[in-house]
């Protein structure tokens, strides 16, 4: 018989949106700012949306913002976190590049 031990919760997954994907995609896309965005979805994934240094949205919690790069250097990540949905998830929506 197997003992019981406690385990980390695992995190949400991390999709991407249409607009997101499509900016990965794009060969002129900077390898410092592809690498962010790996960074950044595993980041979302790993704390379940709960990113030190995220902020949420006043109306709607669920949305967040988070820097992107270093200190927010290249921008901003946008992220959904929908808990609620059959299977949780979490969607990276937008990225605001400087």
């Amino acid at each position: 018989m197997s003992e019981p031990y406690d385990e980390e919760p695992q995190g949400l997954p991390c999709v991407l949106s249409e607009e997101v994907t499509d900016l990965l995609m794009d060969a002129a896309l900077p390898g410092d700012v592809f690498g962010a965005v790996v960074v950044a979805t595993m980041l979302i994934n790993e704390t379940r949306g709960e990113v030190p240094g995220s902020t949420a949205s006043p109306r709607w919690p669920q949305q967040r913002r988070m820097p992107l790069g270093a200190y927010g250097s290249l921008g901003i990540a946008e992220y959904v976190i929908a808990a609620d949905a059959d299977p949780p998830h979490i969607v990276l929506t937008r990225i605001q590049l400087y």
